[in-house]
């Protein structure tokens, strides 16, 4: 019985000891990047300044084109990451200002997500690598499901989301494999698509009347003499359950209506992401009300 105690114990310690070390060694390999993603580049980054800074989801990623605000004279970068919700966004928005960014612009994508109160766990698991090195990182995810096991046991967080940040993702930020990610100043533009989902229905969704990561992002833009512009991207026409947006406009007056500003389905690649085409409209449109002074 002793033998088999010490020989249980010797497997937990070596156990230990080989998560500490390869927690270690990925840790230090995504310290060290930043030109694959978007949340790696901010995370590493130093003080930059931007006229512009978009957030959202994809919808923010496919609807809104820096080049276009930069052809004005606005240095600006699409931030916006596909299924993410505005708790990264807010996550994104923290790191910025703790690197001491300057920006005078932040447009948020808000309308869709503002039903969303939790975290979009595919995107976040994208922070993990930096939660032991970064105070921000660690108290936005101190309320989340998992996060004792998160920062506490060694490795776990690399295990537990490897689709997003293990081996794979690792071996490719340390060979420097660049995605599309950062192309375009961020913007991800989409074709029209014959194929594509002309319908959706979101009667059934109600935006919450305290969305905690919107306020969040209005608090920071506040104390920190960011001008916010908070808007609701369009979407096409067969769309049941359009009252939403009203709704949002009800419990956010603050937030810009847009989802009418492009409307015919040859402007879209699905019905809740124009085209490339689409966009150019759009951005256009919102350069036209907020810059075009």
């Amino acid at each position: 019985m002793k033998r088999f105690l010490i020989f249980t114990g010797k497997i937990i310690l070596i156990t230990i000891l080989i998560s500490v070390v390869l927690d270690g060694i990925y840790t230090a390999i995504f310290m060290r990047s930043k030109d694959r993603g978007k949340i790696e580049t901010v995370f590493n980054s130093k003080a930059e300044n931007y006229d512009v800074v978009i957030l959202g989801s994809s919808r923010a990623n496919n609807h809104f084109i820096p080049q276009m605000f930069q052809d004005k004279g606005l240095k600006t970068f699409n931030y916006g990451m596909s299924a993410a919700h505005l708790f990264e966004a807010s996550l994104m928005l923290k790191l910025m200002v703790e690197r001491k960014w300057k920006i005078k612009n932040v447009i948020v994508e808000a309308d869709l997500n503002l039903a969303i109160g939790h975290r979009s766990k595919p995107i976040s698991s994208k922070f993990l690598p930096y939660i032991h090195n970064s105070t921000v990182i660690r108290d936005h995810f101190q309320d989340e499901e998992s996060f004792n096991e998160m920062y506490y046991l060694p490795f776990y967080r690399y295990i537990k989301y490897d689709s997003k940040i293990g081996f794979r993702e690792a071996f490719f930020t340390l060979i420097h494999k660049r995605t599309n990610a950062l192309e375009n100043l961020g913007f991800y533009p989409l074709q029209k698509n014959k194929n594509g989902n002309m319908k959706n229905n979101i009667v059934k969704l109600n935006p919450l009347p305290h969305n905690k990561s919107y306020e969040e992002i209005k608090s920071i833009c506040k104390a920190n003499n960011i001008n916010l512009i908070a808007v609701m991207t369009p979407m096409c026409e067969n769309v049941k359950g359009m009252d939403y947006f009203d709704k949002v406009k009800k419990a956010y007056p603050e937030i810009h209506n847009y989802e009418n500003a492009v409307t015919d389905d040859k402007y879209f690649s699905s019905c809740g992401h124009m085209s490339d085409e689409g966009a150019k409209i759009f951005t256009a449109r919102i350069l036209k009300d907020f810059f075009n002074k």
